[in-house]
């Protein structure tokens, strides 16, 4: 069978059909990957002439995807179109939407290739497990059961990078690539998805959810990218990379002596201690994330259910600037039930952690979610699931009193934690609503010179230290090459519109590496 993923450029590498793709390969199943936008991709789509064209979708990018794949079905009737990712998991019913013949919950390896295994032979696959279908001709939704998760990521084998980067050569050169070490998280974050899989499409515990891969499985796929690919800088995007003690201690053992790269990682504050900042840093961390998400122990701990202290909050932070490994935040405005003096405290409570690289986001309360249901049960106006922003560090979903004020404090968040003396400045800015647009683009820029910060860190860890590599000087290169056509997007859309086609102006604002896009997005 030949399956064909149709997929919007990302600031990274998309992990989940590289798996996808490994699984279907070893069952001697064909796969490829298209990326949009690209001015002849549904002429590359029919040459292709896929059985199956697959998609992966957030809530809030949903109904992009379903009008991409209209245009697909008008020149491909025959072929199986597939939804999954995370807005398919937590709203099967997408499947509904014209166009759609299925949709996939939860972990899509076993069941596309027992999916494809079935077509292939010409046998019934409605009952495939994870499945939800549109009977093509009665209509009907057919509702099946989840399969057990996996339970041996190193089973799955490497991740087919080459499906993205044989395709993508602006992926296969970045640096910088992005790797995984486990699947599942034990907290039980309100916001979060993890919570919800468990619970409410898994119903399963913490000892079968949270999974990891072996220290050599996963040192075998850094070697191997290592030795085909550029590979300068290792970004771990697991939810926390400190969950094991013993995984751990053998990683950091063999890390510096099979790799050798300059890496970064998440860390639960909660779970870490100064020996582990130790072992990383000895190892080639050089920049380490903890997750505050709100100062005020309400909002943190009964509302976003972290089970962290401040003093946690504060030893972690202590712990990786003493050691030298540069400390990003994790921060999240906007909780139900805050107040904005609790939003000042969380600024106040980076300024006193003293964070190199301030990342924050507007909480979202996605449908499914439990903390959806805790936001309307405090009688918030939630948005529906057709009208959530697809960019979640815009907007708020929530109607708050003077929600643009909120939104403003997003947008000066990083420059009053590095820069305190704004704060009085600052505090009254954000009231001016009109002012927002102006905002934003400070907020771009100033976020684009964290990311040179960053980068000159890296560089530094592997002896570069030329002009190129100084953060100010990187930083000019990036908006000349980058920020300055962000800008221009968020003040004169329409008028990009007539300079630049679609393509290329989404290969301009969506290609880069993981440091740029997710920031000034």
């Amino acid at each position: 069978m030949k399956v064909l993923f149709i997929h919007e450029y990302l600031p990274q590498e998309m992990l989940g059909i590289m798996w996808l793709s490994r699984a279907l390969k070893d069952a001697g199943h064909e796969a490829q990957v298209l990326f949009i936008p690209d001015s002849k991709w549904l002429d590359q789509a029919v040459e292709y002439n896929p059985d199956i064209v697959a998609y992966s979708t957030t809530t809030g990018m949903h109904l992009y995807i379903a009008e991409v794949n209209r245009s697909v079905k008008k020149v491909l009737p025959n072929a199986l179109c597939v939804v999954g990712g995370p807005h398919t998991s937590f709203s099967p019913e997408f499947v509904e939407e014209t166009g759609i013949d299925a949709i996939c919950r939860g972990e899509g390896e076993h069941a596309f290739v027992e999916l494809c295994n079935k077509m292939q032979a010409g046998e019934d696959y409605y009952e495939t497990p994870n499945f939800w279908f549109k009977h093509p001709e009665t209509g009907e939704i057919i509702k099946n059961c989840q399969a057990p998760l996996v339970d041996d990521l190193d089973a799955l084998g490497i991740p087919d990078r080459r499906l993205v980067y044989d395709v993508s050569p602006l992926y296969a050169n970045a640096e910088r690539k992005v790797f995984v070490t486990q699947r599942g998280c034990p907290m039980n974050c309100s916001f979060c998805f993890h919570h919800a899989w468990k619970k409410n499409i898994y119903e399963t515990t913490n000892k079968t959810y949270v999974r990891k891969r072996s220290v050599d499985h996963t040192l075998e796929e850094l070697k191997w990218v290592k030795a085909n690919y550029p590979l300068k800088f290792v970004h771990f995007v697991d939810d926390i990379f400190n969950l094991s003690n013993k995984w751990l201690d053998e990683f950091c053992e063999r890390y510096p002596k099979e790799v050798g790269i300059p890496f970064d990682v998440i860390l639960m504050a909660n779970m870490t201690t100064e020996e582990h900042i130790k072992k990383l840093r000895s190892a080639g961390c050089v920049y380490a994330r903890i997750a505050i998400e709100a100062a005020s122990d309400y909002i943190r701990n009964a509302i976003f259910r972290k089970n962290t202290t401040r003093k946690q909050l504060t030893d972690a932070a202590g712990w990786i600037k003493k050691h030298g490994i540069r400390l990003g935040t994790l921060n999240m405005l906007g909780g139900p039930g805050g107040t904005i003096e609790d939003e000042w405290d969380t600024v106040k409570l980076n300024i006193e952690c003293k964070t190199d690289h301030p990342l924050v986001s507007i909480m979202q309360p996605y449908p499914g979610f439990d903390i959806n249901e805790m936001t309307k049960d405090m009688g918030y106006a939630v948005s529906g699931y057709d009208d959530f922003p697809h960019k979640f560090n815009r907007t708020s979903s929530i109607e708050f009193d003077n929600k643009h004020v909120i939104e403003n404090l997003h947008k000066w968040f990083p420059l009053v934690v590095r820069y305190p003396w704004l704060m009085p400045v600052a505090k009254k800015a954000i009231h001016i609503k009109f002012l927002g647009r102006l905002y934003l683009v400070m907020y771009m820029l100033y976020s684009e010179y964290l990311v040179a910060e960053q980068t000159q860190t890296y560089a530094r860890a592997q002896g570069d230290k030329g002009l190129r590599h100084w953060a100010p000087f990187d930083f000019v290169y990036r908006l000349g090459t980058k920020g300055v056509f962000r800008v221009y997007q968020a003040i004169f859309p329409k008028l990009l519109g007539r300079f630049f086609t679609p393509s290329q102006a989404g290969l301009r604002l969506q290609m880069g590496d993981e440091r740029v896009i997710a920031h000034m997005d």
